[in-house]
């Protein structure tokens, strides 16, 4: 079963986020899909390739529970800020920008505060990968 390529603009979302967030993918690597930067297992970046996804609700997350002590133990959400530890996952072996892993729409990377984020529509439709 092949999948669609992500690129930059693909929407992503967390599941401790409030708000749906839009993948940033440079163009250092000089391969597009659709007439745009296709990403990597290593575009995974805070800030730079994935902004923030309006406020956490986790609550693993420092900012959220110190939120939740200022209002006296009632669940607050924070200001998110990903805290990105490992690369995108599984990606794409069969595909390779840069020698590095394609992504593709089953692709998930793991936040710090247990947050799971993942494409949820990419940002183009005409390429696919096994």
């Amino acid at each position: 079963m092949s999948s669609a390529m992500v690129t930059s603009g693909a929407m992503l979302q967390c599941n401790f986020g409030v708000a749906p967030s839009s993948l940033v993918i440079l163009p250092i690597n000089r391969v597009s899909a659709g007439a745009l930067p296709a990403g990597t297992i290593m575009d995974n970046k805070p800030i730079l390739n994935i902004p923030p996804f309006g406020l956490c609700s986790s609550e693993a997350n420092p900012a959220v529970i110190a939120a939740t002590a200022a209002a006296l133990g009632t669940p607050t959400p924070a200001p998110c800020v990903p805290v990105i530890v490992a690369p995108w996952e599984p990606g794409t072996p069969t595909v390779t920008i840069a020698n590095l892993p394609a992504l593709d729409t089953s692709c998930r990377l793991t936040c710090a505060w247990a947050g799971q984020i993942s494409v949820t529509q990419p940002a183009q439709m005409t390429v696919t990968v096994p």
